[in-house]
């Protein structure tokens, strides 16, 4: 068996499905029909919207399947969101990568596989609409094209979804899209005794590169903050725009030790792009640190309003002239 290869741009794969808050939500018609009109014109017991995340594929919708998800590493949708096109099995059992495989070996007895790539707007390809037969067979070009068309339908709901939970410019979680998955990946820290930080962001001095340099300007000095908080973050961070110049990170699993050091990292980075930018301005932000504390917080709104407050004292703080303080310090990761 081959285990598929991790696509390129994996981290902002991973960050735009997670962004659409999609995972394990409950079934919904929009799909649901989808799945159930590919059985139908194709024939096949099984249809699926399998999305295929870090460590397992999930089926949005699994008509004639009753399992919701299963490994990544023996999933033909794994190897299916490699490339552009169908990937086309039309025997798994004469196919060296999948005639070992516990999906063909066993249940469901997969012989014929065709998986066709759902992407979004910046390229990611998040998983597949898939057809599945326990009997081998050819697929025509017909039968390609018609896969295709439900294919683009299934991305036109993804696309619905994207708009409602993903900030456009930055391609960052808009509030809606963060405060779900904050307030999951929050359940998750409370049940399973996991520190979590949430840090409130604000840019300074952002009204006058508007005003100086244009809206424009404005825009990319926000996308080029955003790329920064992307690599200065670890991929299990949940980071959003809430508006404005305003941005969130809820770090999981991270103590006060963690929180500094996220801080400071991205203080350097920024420093640096600032250096090497030469855009007439630096880019600059007050932090506000706030730990969970499930005594306390009773979900992602309490939070959320503790570290705004921390953010704009720590702004005063160095508007008061102690800009040098590191964020890491300044900010209350304790």
């Amino acid at each position: 068996m081959k285990f598929p290869a991790i696509p390129a741009d994996e981290p902002l794969r991973l960050e735009t499905l997670r962004c659409l808050s999609i995972l394990d939500t409950s079934p919904e018609e929009r799909f649901d029909r989808l799945t159930r009109l590919a059985r139908r014109l194709f024939s096949v017991p099984i249809a699926l919207v399998s999305l295929v995340d870090a460590n397992r594929q999930w089926f949005k919708s699994c008509a004639g399947l009753s399992e919701t998800e299963s490994p990544r590493e023996i999933s033909f949708c794994g190897h299916a969101i490699l490339d552009d096109g169908i990937l086309m099995v039309p025997d798994a059992l004469l196919d060296e990568r999948f005639h070992d495989n516990p999906m063909v070996t066993g249940q469901p007895g997969i012989r014929f596989y065709a998986g066709c790539p759902l992407s979004v707007a910046n390229g990611s390809k998040l998983g597949t609409l898939c057809l599945i037969d326990v009997q081998p067979r050819e697929f025509g070009e017909e039968d390609c094209a018609l896969l295709r068309d439900l294919a683009r339908m299934a991305e036109q709901e993804l696309a619905a979804l994207q708009l409602a939970n993903m900030d456009e410019l930055t391609l960052l979680s808009n509030r809606r899209g963060f405060c779900a998955l904050a307030q999951h990946a929050l359940s998750v820290c409370r049940r399973l005794d996991k520190a979590a930080t949430l840090l409130f962001f604000d840019l300074d001095g952002f009204k006058a590169i508007n005003d100086r340099f244009g809206h424009a300007e404005g825009d990319r000095a926000l996308s080029a903050f955003a790329a920064q908080l992307r690599h200065a973050l670890r991929d299990s961070d949940v980071v959003g725009r809430l508006g404005g110049d305003e941005f969130v990170a809820l770090l999981t699993g991270a103590d006060a030790t963690v929180c500094r050091a996220t801080l400071a990292r991205l203080e350097t980075e920024m420093a640096a792009f600032n250096r090497h930018a030469a855009r007439g301005y630096a880019i600059e932000f007050s932090v506000g640190a706030i730990p969970f504390e499930p005594a306390r917080h009773d979900g992602i709104a309490a939070l959320l309003a503790e570290a705004d407050a921390s953010m704009y004292e720590n702004k005063a703080f160095r508007k008061a002239g102690h800009h040098p303080q590191p964020m890491a310090e300044a900010a209350r990761c304790q």
